[in-house]
């Protein structure tokens, strides 16, 4: 939806992920969209350089967040909020369910 005004799919799919979970990986990221995973951590890179996202390590983790003091955060936000509102309303519920902790053994999925 937002492709043709940031110029790829693999930086809308970033960017709105990071919106709903506040924080991802690379290979989270392309799991989630079932896409590669070169695409993404190109496009991560790139944001981080550009100074949209920061990143920390976590173990060996690399997880990326919008950066606080990024000058156009707010109206980024709002475009990609206006923009996850129009994401289907299945893959908008998967998107916002955050589920980091282990299930328990034996639960039904």
């Amino acid at each position: 939806m937002l492709e043709p005004i940031l110029g790829s799919v693999s930086i809308e799919r970033v960017l709105v992920f990071i919106l709903a979970r506040k924080e991802g990986y690379a290979r989270e990221i392309a799991r989630f969209f079932d896409t590669g995973l070169d695409p993404i951590q190109k496009q991560l890179e790139k944001l981080e350089l550009g100074g949209v996202l920061v990143s920390y390590t976590a173990g060996r983790t690399r997880l990326y967040m919008f950066n606080p003091r990024y000058p156009f955060l707010k109206e980024l936000r709002g475009l990609l909020e206006k923009a996850l509102s129009f994401y289907p309303e299945e893959e908008r519920e998967e998107l916002m369910m955050s589920r980091r902790r282990p299930r328990r053994r034996g639960k039904p999925t």
